[in-house]
């Protein structure tokens, strides 16, 4: 249940006047407010900082938070923003609400917004954040099956974000594994709605997934500054063409996308490395398609196991970095030197490398360390080439 003397004018001042307070300090004191422990209070500033950065349309007075596991388990707002722009209609039902990050803009292409939460005093505290905020919802406090086997509506579009965890809090990956179990209940799904989006984690593998769920039409592999956050499935009933799509948000590189069948029987010419190199995002790196970005962009690879590309002339738009580069001969270029140091497909790790060479982390130049097809090589990047986009 909720403590609702933490909405007070005083607690709330509290808190926003003590974010920079030393928690474990906090927790030891004497207790601060009649009524309010100071757990709570740590509760809360802990939530505070954490919206600031994740999710900043939280960072409001009378705004509460939740223990620190939901705010880890909560999409951020940059991807929620995103996943929003993927779908719209009348009807919307969230079956595995949470904090309802993903909720909160996902409904606003709605007319109609359900939202399902078994966990009662997590969703009692969003329908308390969104009284604040002023949004509207139906919401259900009710396990997931029991929903799936009682609903009789129709939907335009489901959104689930399965449990990654068992009850030991052990990671799972499976969609066998998750809570609930995909492919049990993946036909109910679309029994129920025109559209699904599942949220996965960003490791799982994608093969696995064309394999295993049905009327998958889209694989949206999504990055925030280069970090692959979330694996994200469309199921539709309208069939079409399976597409991939790879975006790296917070940056002002293009999405890299893709038709699965594009993938197919083709392959990457090989070369040393010529003027410029390519460093594809790890949103791109994760899809695998490697051999069709050497042919997307006119680009050879260096190497069959090393995913760095290079060209004569220049290519824009790429997904990714893109560096003017020197071989480095003479490795005493390089020793006692500070660098950035990145390691492809080459037998040392960046920090064996570093203290291999006494180079110093940081600056603004590359060393790259890797291999073309035929030997080691060791690259210098002279400046960032001008990728427009």
């Amino acid at each position: 249940m909720i403590n609702h003397k933490l909405t007070t004018p005083e607690i709330q001042d509290f808190i926003a006047k003590n974010l920079q307070l030393s928690i474990h300090d906090l927790i030891l004191k004497k207790q601060i407010f009649e009524g309010v422990s100071n757990k709570e209070l740590a509760e809360q500033i802990v939530g505070r900082n954490k919206a600031k950065k994740k999710f900043p349309f939280l960072d409001k007075e009378g705004i509460l938070f939740p223990p620190h596991i939901s705010l880890e388990q909560a999409s951020s707002q940059t991807t929620a923003e995103y996943k929003a722009g993927l779908m719209k209609g009348k009807k919307l039902l969230d079956l595995t609400s949470g904090l309802a990050i993903d909720a909160y803009f996902l409904s606003n292409r709605f007319e109609e917004a359900t939202l399902v939460e078994q966990n009662s005093s997590l969703l009692e505290l969003v329908c308390h954040n969104w009284n604040i905020m002023n949004k509207k919802a139906v919401f259900i406090n009710n396990d997931l099956q029991n929903i799936l086997s009682q609903i009789s509506e129709n939907f335009d579009w489901i959104y689930i974000d399965p449990a990654r965890r068992d009850t030991l809090n052990r990671k799972k990956f499976l969609l066998e594994d998750l809570s609930p179990n995909l492919l049990e209940i993946q036909d109910r799904l679309l029994e129920i709605s025109e559209n699904v989006m599942v949220k996965l984690s960003p490791i799982i593998d994608l093969k696995y997934l064309t394999q295993n769920l049905k009327q998958l039409v889209e694989i949206h592999i999504i990055a925030v500054r280069n970090e692959v956050k979330e694996v994200v499935c469309i199921l539709s009933k309208k069939p079409k063409n399976l597409v991939f799509k790879c975006v790296n948000l917070e940056s002002t590189e293009l999405v890299f996308d893709f038709e699965y069948s594009e993938t197919d029987d083709i392959h990457s010419e090989y070369s040393y490395p010529e003027k410029y190199l390519y460093i594809p995002n790890n949103a791109v790196l994760k899809s695998g398609a490697f051999d069709l970005v050497s042919n997307r962009f006119n680009i050879k690879k260096l190497h069959p196991n090393t995913h760095l590309y290079t060209s004569d002339m220049l290519v824009e738009n790429f997904p990714g970095r893109v560096l003017e580069v020197n071989i480095i001969s003479n490795k005493k270029e390089i020793t006692g030197q500070q660098f950035n140091i990145i390691s492809k497909n080459y037998p040392l790790s960046p920090e064996e490398i570093k203290k291999k060479y006494r180079i110093k982390d940081g600056g603004s130049d590359y060393v790259i360390f890797t291999q073309s097809k035929d030997k080691k090589i060791i690259l210098s990047n002279a400046n960032l080439a001008k990728n427009k986009n």
